[in-house]
């Protein structure tokens, strides 16, 4: 093509010179001209396919969002899981236990190698992106191809045209890729788009982007997958980035690799926070770092499971943009991201759903599946087999008159599993909820629709594992949460049957009644327990240490973990647990005096008498024994220490020294009481003279 290349280097760059090199070589071959007018008809039918591009793939607007977004502009670089994060034979058993090693509410492994997407992309001509729904498939592929579209300037480091096909099209048995891209290249003008096409084939210039293989419909899978690997036979010095949902995929393509999208991890969370609020007016006021700083929060931390998700990210980033904060009902949050699954999810991306679901609709799916979320958590299982499930799935339909009889169990758990990705394959034949927090909810939603609340109480009280699905049950429950509460009282109760623990519930009493101190009785008898906690714990954990700063350090851990401290701050914001804790760390520094004048402003306490305390720590500080001392010296010091704080609150050593069932019965009592607290708030409806009635009687002695 003489004269060709010289005028697409100097006039054009990246894709446009390829456009305009493919172009011209096309028409020279069928004997025409390449004149100036020749030259602009191309290179404008090259600017029109890139706005094109941009307009059709490079915009984002989903789950009600009021204004599309550039894609660039919200776009947070995906990463990859490496193939020994894909755990694809483990057992049951195994993904049990590996769960609970990792301490954390995911699934996925959280220690596990992964590679940037970006980098994958370069690396592989031929490459599957496997994840579940909404986990950023397309968005990932979508990206590349505007990559590719900047050329050298880009990330993509290949000079490729990219052509995107979004494989739901292929919706008739007549199905022809290269028919497809003509089309593209067609509408933008080029000349002799049919030519154009074979020869950007033939030299291997394109990056067909295949988009959502599961998304095929099923009476056309089969010949879609057959013309997709022809067609790589036959264009093979091409690139290829295809997408499929993980459970629908069966390894179809021989030449491709396949790779696993990673969860959002903390650092992408935060920067597509911060991308999702981009505007002035955003930066401003800050708006993307009060939102992360308060997905930081423990409250949330259930919510914040969901954020590693994208599509459930930007469902948080659309709640929080409307309200400034996340409801306090944290039932009605994940309902609307269950059914952003179960229906909301294929209605934008304009899914066909499968036969299997005529007659199963939304409501008796979400009954199905709370059942299968409630028997696997009561027997304390996250992960579940295939058969098991299946066998549920039939148990359900033959026991209901209203779902339908024809539906096979096996076939559901596909549909499931493929279209909405709330129950997740994780191994071969095992299955478990895509996030904790939906089977959670799924769980309290059969409590409240079974009305097993009596059992769930006088058998899961105490258990941490179940805190979630309380704070949820107390919110489905629309008819009010009085029941519930007064039931977790009278069980909260049984733990305090305890001489010894009475006596420090009486003590706590009497220290603050009267006070003077701006806060609720219960607010300043939780301070006091508080203390009375903090001192037991330390005094059973680090006295033997006979180290002033060992014991000081616990007092200052028995405090932060002291669940008290949650009842004061709840009802006044009395931040006991900031000043406990910095008084304890900072006596071993000498600097406690300033921490117990602040105690003291708190005027929680009716007769401790903060001078003589304050009068005393100062002459102690000039005491403090150096580590080199000897072990005796040390531990003097430790029971001054201790006699002195304990005198100034009121304490003997015979109160706080409690057995091993003493104690543990103590911790059960204040968690129980800071998980009624947060079940009031979680819930939609209490009444004032419940509350009331059981405010009155919190932290004190039954009958008193």
């Amino acid at each position: 093509m003489t004269g060709m290349e010289p005028w697409a280097i100097s006039a054009v760059s990246g894709v446009a010179a390829m456009f305009a090199q493919i172009g011209g070589q096309v028409l020279v071959g069928l004997g025409k001209t390449l004149d100036e007018k020749t030259k602009k008809l191309i290179f404008a039918a090259s600017k029109q396919y890139e706005k094109n591009y941009e307009e059709r793939h490079g915009i984002l607007k989903v789950l009600g969002m009021r204004e599309p977004v550039k894609l660039e502009s919200l776009y947070t670089a995906v990463q990859f899981l490496d193939d020994d994060a894909i755990q694809s034979f483990e057992s049951i058993e195994n993904l049990e236990n590996l769960y609970r090693q990792a301490n954390n509410r995911r699934f996925q492994p959280q220690n596990c190698g992964k590679q940037e997407g970006i980098k994958v992309a370069n690396d592989k001509q031929y490459l599957m992106v496997l994840g579940g729904p909404g986990a950023g498939k397309s968005t990932f592929v979508r990206k590349m191809g505007l990559e590719a579209l900047q050329g050298k300037k880009g990330g993509f480091k290949h000079d490729c045209i990219p052509v995107f096909i979004e494989l739901k099209r292929f919706a008739s048995s007549n199905i022809n890729i290269e028919t497809f891209i003509t089309e593209e290249f067609r509408i933008c003008g080029f000349p002799s788009p049919d030519k154009f096409t074979a020869k950007a084939l033939e030299a291997g210039k394109l990056l067909i982007l295949l988009d959502g293989l599961d998304e095929v419909p099923t009476r056309n899978l089969t010949e879609a997958i057959s013309e997709i690997q022809n067609f790589v036979d036959k264009y093979d010095k091409n690139r290829f980035i295809a997408s499929c949902r993980t459970a629908a995929y069966r390894s179809a393509f021989r030449r491709f690799s396949d790779v696993a999208m990673a969860d959002f991890d903390n650092a992408q969370i935060q920067q597509f926070i911060d991308n999702w609020f981009h505007c002035e007016a955003d930066k401003q006021a800050k708006t993307g770092e009060k939102c992360w700083e308060l997905l930081q929060k423990p409250e949330h931390e259930a919510a914040k499971e969901l954020a590693h998700t994208p599509l459930l990210l930007t469902f948080l980033c659309l709640v929080y943009d409307r309200s400034q904060s996340f409801p306090d009902n944290r039932s009605v949050l994940y309902r609307k991201a269950l059914r952003i699954l179960l229906e909301e999810w294929a209605s934008e991306k304009r899914i066909l759903r499968e036969e299997i679901y005529q007659g199963l609709h939304t409501e008796l799916e979400e009954i199905l599946l709370s059942e299968i979320a409630y028997t696997g958590f009561e027997s304390d299982r996250l992960f579940f087999s295939q058969r098991d499930i299946v066998q549920q799935i039939k148990t359900f339909l033959a026991s209901n008159l209203n779902a339908p009889q024809h539906l096979d169990g096996e076939s559901v758990l596909n549909a499931i599993a493929i279209q909405q990705g709330i129950l997740v394959e994780r191994a071969e034949d095992v299955f478990s909820f895509s996030h904790l927090t939906l089977q959670e909810y799924l769980t309290a939603q059969y409590i409240d629709d079974h009305r097993q609340v009596d059992k769930l109480v006088t058998e899961h009280l105490i258990d941490k594992r179940w805190k979630e699905v309380f704070l949820l049950v107390a919110g489905l429950m629309r008819g009010g949460a009085d029941n519930l509460l007064l039931l977790m009282e009278k069980e909260a109760q049984k733990y305090i049957n305890i001489p010894k623990l009475q006596a420090l519930l009486n003590w706590a009493e009497q220290v603050t009644v009267g006070s003077t101190g701006d806060f609720k009785p219960v607010g300043k008898r939780a301070v006091a327990m508080t203390i009375a906690n903090a001192y037991a714990n330390a005094y059973a954990n680090a006295y033997a240490n006979a180290n002033a700063k060992d014991y000081a350090n616990a007092i200052a851990n028995a405090y932060a973990n002291a669940n008290a401290y949650a009842y004061a701050k709840a009802y006044n914001k009395a931040n006991a647990k900031d000043y406990a804790n910095a008084y304890a760390n900072a006596y071993a520094n000498a600097e406690a005096i300033n921490y117990s004048r602040q105690l003291e402003k708190l005027k929680i306490f009716n007769n401790i008498n903060f001078t003589v305390l304050i009068a005393r720590l100062e002459a102690l500080r000039a005491k403090v024994p150096d580590v080199k001392q000897p072990r005796e010296a040390r531990l003097a010091f430790a029971k001054h220490l201790q006699q002195t704080l304990l005198y100034a609150f009121n304490l003997t050593l015979e109160m706080i020294d409690l057995s091993e069932a003493e104690a543990e019965a103590f911790g059960n009592y204040l968690y129980a009481n800071h998980l009624i607290i947060q079940c009031k708030q979680a819930a939609v409806r209490v009444s004032p003279q419940t509350w009331e009635a059981i405010e009155a009687r919190m932290l004190l002695v039954p009958g008193d």
